[in-house]
């Protein structure tokens, strides 16, 4: 076993390949981490490897720089395979393997998860692909199809090993491992290595090398951490509110792709919000333009990229918010850094969507600090800034030299109409404000179940299913520590089940029913009773097979009333039944 947390080494030290040599400086990349000066020799090397580390150390790159370097881009069959336990991870990891592969022409990576049509999937696999990444059970269900084939295959990667056995991955990540060639090359990842963990290296592992690198946390403790939980369709609305709920002096959002920073700063503008995009296209000319009117006061608002950012210094930067939730912790502290620079203050809001919450969870761990919770801004809190920022901006204009020229036209008003200075100002405040009411109105919450019926079955009443949809039962519940995004996701990520056909998801105290469309194929049914959720099988079934729910609304003495017209409706169903047997 090998234990470091520093290195002298540079990239140049690694024997990695020009073309990926290239494409580090190209992101910005100078020396390696600790982990990947210690795997990348014995990755390049063909030997099997153990790194233990949390995310964020940059694992992603200690595997994906020398599998690349050794890539044979001749081949048109996959030649490396990564399984993740979340779709989230392995878009993540494709998108890591694009951006190293930038010189390398013709290369294609994959990635293959349930909730995606497998139309997409069957096309670029069958156009030739070098490196797959997928979840567990759309691999298998490839596999299986002879769509995925292995012949070729030199390397298997698996990453977060410890979060497929948490999820219940861990039989489908052996019989990935029993189809395998023999003569492979395999590469674990995990933050913990528990003991299903470590009986698989004994198992499939052939004299590992393990790497370990400890943890350390590194976020700095004069920035105040928040996230606030949002529906992805409604990020940019609760973005401005947020932006109304407070004072800034400067402020970066980061998102995720280029694309976003543009189209997130027209947005903006468009809601009368002064902002600019930073991303990798911007010229280094118009990028140092940028920052100095950010330093200089002119500027207020970035909409960067990670890339973009790198290296940014600007000590009047009050807040960062991660519009998009970065995708390891290293991400996270490189952008939270931004604040709170050289003693001062800072504050951090990181936007997560039902889907992300294992993406906090990672954060979390990476950096050995809890991430404060908060709540939307009250139309009351948002309506007191509005005021407070109108006064100020009246403070604003009374600094400056007066316009002589606006005092005399007030004065001489004054004294043709009679109207006091205060109706005169009353009058000048509207007018500046336009018709748009100046304070919103606050709105009651409505006491209604949530969409697509998510929420607590004892709590509201169940619809019945819509045309075309069946109901099932689940065997995971509250008691399990059970959500309904838990429950789609998993259902999502390992059947191919679009979240859209997946409604009415009720949770009860030791179970949970969901309504999905009918007719579902056999084999879907049959991989769904094998899925795991929160440690628990769903082994899922029709409704109708089981009793119906008992832990609904009781009356005081704890009993569910008798239902006299459901009975009867009973009994007169099976005399119907009789007399038919019967004429038969």
């Amino acid at each position: 076993m090998t234990n470091t947390d520093s290195t002298d080494l540079s990239f140049n030290d690694l024997s990695l390949s020009t073309p990926i040599i290239k494409a580090l400086k190209n992101v910005g990349y100078e020396s390696p981490s600790p982990i990947q000066a210690k795997i990348i020799p014995f990755v390049m090397d063909g030997r099997d490897v153990i790194g233990q580390a949390q995310t964020g150390t940059g694992k992603t790159a200690a595997f994906a720089l020398p599998l690349l370097s050794k890539i044979n881009l001749r081949l048109t069959t996959p030649q490396i395979l990564v399984l993740t336990p979340t779709r989230e991870l392995a878009i993540q990891v494709s998108e890591a393997f694009q951006r190293y592969a930038k010189f390398l022409n013709g290369f294609h990576v994959l990635p293959i998860y349930g909730g995606q049509e497998y139309g997409v999937q069957l096309r670029q696999l069958k156009r030739g692909v070098h490196i797959v990444v997928g979840t567990p059970g759309r691999v298998m269900d490839h596999m299986r199809r002879g769509t995925l084939k292995m012949e070729n295959l030199t390397c298997l990667v698996l990453d977060e090993a410890d979060e497929m056995l948490r999820m219940g991955f861990i039989d489908d990540v052996k019989w990935v491992l029993e189809q395998l060639p023999k003569q492979r090359q395999i590469a674990l990842f995990s933050a913990t290595i528990p003991t299903p963990i470590r009986n698989i290296s004994k198992r499939y592992l052939k004299k590992p090398e393990q790497i370990t690198i400890e943890a350390k946390s590194i976020t700095a403790d004069t920035v105040r951490q928040r996230y606030v939980l949002v529906n992805g369709r409604e990020k940019l609305d609760s973005l401005t509110t947020i932006l109304e709920s407070m004072t800034f002096n400067a402020i970066i959002i980061f998102v995720r792709t280029k694309i976003a920073t543009v189209e997130l700063s027209e947005k903006l503008a468009a809601r009368g919000y002064a902002c600019t995009a930073l991303n990798g296209d911007i010229t280094q000319k118009l990028r140092e333009q940028t920052i100095k009117r950010l330093k200089s006061g002119k500027l207020d608002m970035l909409i960067a990229t990670d890339v973009a950012a790198r290296g940014l210094d600007v000590k009047r930067i009050s807040h960062v918010i991660n519009y998009d939730i970065p995708s390891d912790p290293e991400a996270y502290t490189h952008r939270i850094g931004r604040t709170g620079r050289m003693g001062c203050e800072g504050e951090t809001i990181l936007f997560v969507t039902p889907r992300e919450k294992h993406l906090l969870r990672i954060i979390e761990k990476g950096t050995s600090k809890k991430i404060e919770r908060m709540s939307m801004p009250t139309a009351e809190v948002i309506n007191q800034e509005r005021i407070q920022r109108f006064k100020q901006s009246i403070t604003n204009v009374l600094e400056v030299n007066e316009n002589q020229l606006f005092r005399t036209i007030i004065e001489e008003y004054q004294n043709e109409t009679g109207h006091s200075a205060i109706s005169i100002a009353t009058a000048l405040a509207k007018l500046s404000k336009g018709s748009e009411p100046f304070l919103i109105v606050s709105e009651k919450k409505k006491e209604k179940s949530k969409p697509n019926g998510f929420g607590k079955g004892r709590k509201s009443k169940q619809a019945k299913p819509e045309r075309d949809m069946e109901r099932f039962r689940i065997e995971v519940g509250i008691n399990h520590d059970v959500k309904a995004s838990n429950i789609v996701g998993a259902i999502s990520n390992e059947a191919g089940v679009e979240s859209r056909y997946i409604k009415n998801v009720t949770i009860y105290d030791d179970y949970a029913t969901l309504d999905l469309p009918n007719e579902m194929p056999r084999n879907i049914f049959n991989m769904l009773k094998k899925v795991w959720v929160c440690g628990k099988q769903l082994n899922i079934s029709y409704l109708s097979e089981k009793s119906e729910p008992t832990n609904k609304k009781r009356n005081k003495k704890g009993k569910k009333p008798p239902s006299k017209k459901k009975q009867h409706t009973k009994s007169k169903r099976k005399h119907s039944r009789k007399r038919k047997n019967k004429s038969s």
